[in-house]
């Protein structure tokens, strides 16, 4: 099965680089890994000691960044490695201060492994959620580097579960330690003999908790909002904007809106701009005119939406509609409802605030001109929800603390 596998990975990466000559992510994806080593012996040394963290993508980087950030602070000695499988995710933290060095993981290859590792040479390696690359954890075992598997997240239907699995399942067993999110996902790994494992939860509710001690003030949204009603719709792809804008246009009542597309391609924007009938401006734009006489603010811009989620009343999630739900945490845990589109099985912390009451699924334009409605001027029920919300998340955060604490035995 090894050599199907490493055949597998030879040939996706043939086609890759065919395939990166007419799709610029993909180009992003092949000629960024061709600075990684450049990168490693540029940025690290024979005498230096490392800490790998590997990440899929953004939303693995937010999971792990509660672990990067005490990792920071306890081995300064230390320097921090981050590397990322995706484009989405190196592009747009590939400045970020947390780590020393940040890169692209080479593919999955035996001799891309070595060379990485090498020029690497990491004292223990992190890997978020989902990422098992066989390769990797064979040659981390091979040479005694402690490799842990954080916040992740196990089902049934995976291959590791199957009696085909025996690959994969091998690869498990290179991590000295599992810290996964639920009961379920330890009960999955002992089936296959697997007892290392701790529930410690997501990190990403650390991550979330930790927003409301940062400085979230922006001059801009408190000039824009003054004391009106307001709502935040973020990451929100065309489908969800066709539900959120009639509405918009439709109001009467006194309120303001904040449109934080996921993708901010200028034709997308303008396009998003026509479609609204109340008056607009771009966040681009707002130092030129008086951004409080607008009604409507699109953000076309990336990185300041966490904060323009604290000055919500009630948000709305974008991707429910569309590919896949986004990151409801952010806004939940400034205490406020959260609207969202009717597709979220599988996203677990969803579907326990949709069952518990903080998250409100809507299911077209009318469903959502409804539940805003509702909502509208209803204080005692916004902060009703709210306060679920609060809670689910003060309720699930502590598990940076139980992964650091085995960290500690491992440094």
């Amino acid at each position: 099965m090894s050599i199907i596998y490493n055949f597998i990975v030879s040939l996706t990466w043939q086609f890759l680089r065919l395939a990166s000559l007419i799709s610029p992510k993909l180009t992003l994806f092949v000629e960024g890994r061709k600075n990684t080593l450049y990168t490693l012996q540029e940025n690290i040394s024979k005498n230096d000691k490392v800490i790998w963290i590997h990440a899929a993508s953004l939303g693995e980087y937010e999971q792990g960044l509660p672990i990067m950030e005490k990792m920071r602070q306890e081995y300064p000695e230390h320097k921090l490695l981050l590397t990322f499988f995706s484009p989405s995710g190196y592009e747009i933290k590939k400045n970020t201060k947390v780590a020393d060095v940040v890169c692209y993981l080479p593919m999955d290859s035996k001799n891309k492994v070595s060379t990485f590792l090498d020029a690497s040479h990491p004292d223990l390696a992190l890997f978020i959620k989902y990422e098992i690359w066989p390769n990797y954890l064979a040659e981390l075992k091979k040479r005694s580097i402690p490799a842990l598997l954080i916040s992740a997240l196990f089902k049934n239907k995976q291959i590791y579960f199957k009696s085909y699995g025996g690959f994969m399942r091998k690869a498990l067993s290179a991590f000295a330690h599992f810290y996964v999110q639920n009961d379920n996902s330890k009960k999955l790994l002992e089936s296959i003999n697997l007892i290392n494992v701790s529930v410690s939860g997501d990190t990403r509710f650390d991550r979330v908790h930790e927003i409301l001690e940062r400085d979230n003030q922006l001059d801009f949204m408190r000039n824009f909002k003054q004391s009106s009603f307001c709502m935040v719709a973020g990451s929100t792809w065309p489908e969800d904007e066709r539900i959120i804008v009639p509405y918009i246009n439709a109001s009467s009542f006194n309120e303001k809106f904040v449109i934080a597309p996921h993708t901010i391609k200028p034709s997308h924007i303008q396009d998003l701009r026509n479609s609204i009938t109340k008056k607009s401006t771009l966040f681009s734009d707002f130092a030129n005119q008086n951004i409080e006489d607008a009604d409507v603010l699109i953000l076309d811009t990336i990185g300041i939406l966490t904060k323009v989620y604290s000055y919500a009343d009630i948000a709305y999630v974008g991707g429910g509609f569309a590919t896949g739900l986004h990151n409801t945490l952010e806004p939940a845990v400034f205490g406020i409802p959260v609207l969202i589109g009717p597709n979220y099985k599988g996203f677990i912390e969803a579907e326990n605030l949709v069952r518990l009451g903080g998250l409100i699924p809507v299911k077209n334009s009318i469903g959502f001109s409804d539940k805003v409605k509702e909502l509208f001027g209803n204080n005692d029920l916004i902060q009703r929800i709210g306060r679920i919300n609060e809670a689910y998340i003060l309720n699930n955060k502590g598990a940076s603390i139980q992964i650091m604490e085995h960290i500690r035995t491992l440094l």
